[in-house]
């Protein structure tokens, strides 16, 4: 039997998503900093396209919260 499809903590699951991404591309961040000599322009590139993506996700992620608050009220 399926679990029935409880939405009552997903503005806070999105928060905490958000909190990861944040982190995640400042670690990408710093680490590219760090390790700026050592890198190829490749790999410096990936972490930029990386870190857009994520940026892109937070975008989607802050809306998606907007989207669940106006549900809930």
């Amino acid at each position: 039997m399926a679990k029935p499809d409880d939405r009552s903590n997903n503005a806070e699951r999105i928060e905490n998503a958000i909190g990861h991404t944040l982190q995640n591309r400042n670690e990408a961040r710093d680490f590219e900093k760090a390790h700026a000599e050592e890198l190829s322009e490749e790999e410096k590139q990936q972490i930029e396209e990386k870190n857009e993506r994520r940026e892109e996700s937070i975008e989607g992620m802050r809306e998606e919260i907007k989207d669940e608050v106006e549900d809930n009220q």
